[in-house]
């Protein structure tokens, strides 16, 4: 599985989507869209989002911190 999360640092919902992720043992990648223009690009790209967290799972986009959606792409 891969996952990747689009942050920024002032975002409560990304630390709260990362904690989630560390308390179920599911390695993922995080991209501060702050800094890193491409991972701001490849965001919006994916999602038509300008709003984080933006979360992939193997290709399934979530925006926000859906714990039920997670936790159902992340189970399957």
């Amino acid at each position: 599985m891969v996952v990747k999360i689009y942050t920024t640092p002032t975002c409560p919902y990304c630390r709260l989507a990362k904690e989630f992720f560390m308390k179920k043992g599911v390695k993922f990648t995080e991209f501060d869209v702050s800094e890193d223009e491409k991972a701001l690009k490849e965001m919006v790209k994916k999602s038509s989002q300008m709003g984080v967290p933006v979360i992939d799972i193997d290709g399934q986009i979530v925006v926000g911190f859906d714990k039920e959606k997670i936790a159902e792409l992340i189970d399957k």
